[in-house]
């Protein structure tokens, strides 16, 4: 085994003891019930094991590792159904404020978010059918020493424990990134309920004065920045929907094992079986696609391939863990449709994921349309 193997390894392992003894599905079920979503002990320790600044810098106290790293523990944490919003902060704002220029706020947000004492999150989306986060009514109006934002931004993940938010909004030079703390004049976040017991964010801004220190970056940098935060995420994503089918499909099988029908386990019925080889197929299939998307993207693809292989991931493992988890529920028969039966919370989990920074057909159509682009630039 090559040492990067027995590292990846090790770290597969470190994170699966961790969830085996200390995010389980009674606690899941427990945080359900709450508003506050997930468990700031827990979050800690996220912290303290190094895998919140698996993204971060080594400048600001982070690992300064990659995509395989992050998705070893997104796949790990998908198995346990782990509540804490793991992709929404550690990859995707933590990718995204790597991405832009080095500068004390953004050093001193980089490190706090390391060290599991900061929760930034991104605000990017306004359009359900905008993943990409092109379609801005929310405004930046300069004024003397800052800005007044003005606009609302939808689907935050982690909204109801968040410290503060990377606002996009259109500003005089495109596109520009700020830096919104949650308890700034002027805005407001109101929650929406999510299948799975979590919830999503409603950001409100009525102009909200945001000095020109908080600036993160604007024009060209801003957006190259998101693009590329969010084609981390969607990939990231997408390993926690491995490890949800994953789970997902070994619980099924579990059940064939003991379930016994005409005298015989379920699983001795060769129609089961056939169904369940299918899907254990679209499985590795998946994981495939995955590992393979992730290699390209720490090898450092372009910004082309890049968001070509984010959207092939995405796409490929929102469809399976879909497939996988619904196919769970019939395995398991009448049982199954309980709110007492585990494997409806990832049911309710795999419907989240899938459906985050954009579902199986939205990613279809961007890689078509990827795909068409670097067809006529080759052409050209």
């Amino acid at each position: 085994m090559s040492e990067h193997n027995e590292h990846a390894a090790m770290l597969a392992q470190s994170v699966g003891d961790f969830v085996q003894h200390g995010a389980n599905l009674p606690r899941v079920r427990a945080l359900a019930q709450t508003r506050a979503e997930f468990d700031r002990e827990q979050w800690r320790q996220l912290a303290e094991f190094g895998w919140l600044g698996v993204l971060v810098p080594e400048s600001c106290g982070g690992l300064g590792l990659g995509l395989t790293e992050a998705t070893i523990v997104a796949e790990g944490l998908g198995r346990a159904l782990t509540p804490e919003p793991y992709t929404a902060v550690a990859v995707l704002a933590a990718s995204l404020l790597d991405g832009l220029p080095a500068t004390a706020l953004r050093d001193e947000l980089l490190t706090g978010l390391a060290t599991g004492e900061r929760l930034p999150l991104a605000a990017w989306q306004e359009q359900a059918d905008d993943f990409c986060g092109t379609q801005l009514a929310c405004r930046a109006q300069p004024f003397e020493g800052g800005f007044r934002v003005s606009g609302e931004k939808q689907f935050v993940a982690g909204a109801a424990a968040a410290d503060g938010f990377i606002v996009s909004a259109a500003g005089a030079q495109g596109l520009a990134l700020l830096w919104v703390p949650r308890d700034a004049a002027g805005c407001s976040v109101k929650l929406q309920p999510l299948a799975d017991g979590r919830s999503y964010g409603m950001l409100v801004l009525k102009d909200v004065v945001v000095p020109r220190a908080q600036l993160l970056a604007e024009g060209d940098a801003a957006r190259a920045a998101l693009d590329r935060a969010l084609d981390h995420a969607a990939v990231t994503a997408a390993a926690e929907l491995v490890g949800v089918m994953k789970r997902a499909h070994e619980m099924s099988l579990d059940y064939m094992k003991t379930r016994v029908q005409f005298g015989k386990p379920i699983g001795s019925f060769q129609a089961l079986q056939h169904r369940a080889v299918d899907l254990f197929i679209q499985q590795e299939l998946a994981d495939s696609v995955l590992r393979d998307v992730v290699r390209q993207l720490d090898g450092g693809a372009d910004a082309a391939a890049r968001g070509l292989g984010a959207s092939r991931a995405k796409s490929r493992c929102g469809d399976a863990a879909l497939a996988i988890t619904r196919a769970a529920i019939q395995f398991h028969g009448a049982i199954g449709f309980t709110e007492d039966c585990d494997v409806g919370l990832y049911v309710k989990r795999a419907l989240m994921l899938a459906s985050w920074l954009g579902n199986g057909r939205a990613h279809r159509a961007r890689y078509a349309r990827l795909s068409a682009l670097a067809s006529n630039k080759e052409a050209a």
